[in-house]
């Protein structure tokens, strides 16, 4: 089984964030979709709670080997944790 995370704060949810999960999960087993419970990047402007269910609200129906957890710790540790062999991101092109 391989499973990959898709890290970021989707502060908030967007359609390219909802494509990316889905196409990874066609190519993966599993994906863990990480919400950054407190970035030191930039303030969020949504709470993590809400942040959650607009993403699960946006999956639903969509795929079901994906799930959604918080994170507080670096990104290697939270693969870690989730015994993950990919990391997914996506691209912004302006």
């Amino acid at each position: 089984m391989i499973t990959a995370i898709y890290p970021g704060t989707y502060d908030p949810v967007t359609n390219g964030h909802v494509d990316v999960i889905t196409r990874a999960a066609k190519i993966f087993d599993r994906v863990v979709v990480g919400v950054v419970d407190n970035p030191r990047h930039k303030q969020p402007m949504f709470q993590v709670p809400e942040r959650v269910d607009f993403l699960k609200k946006a999956l639903e129906g969509v795929v079901d080997n994906v799930e959604v957890d918080v994170f507080k710790e670096l990104v290697v540790d939270f693969a870690r944790r989730w015994d993950a062999k990919v990391i997914v991101k996506g691209l912004r092109v302006v």
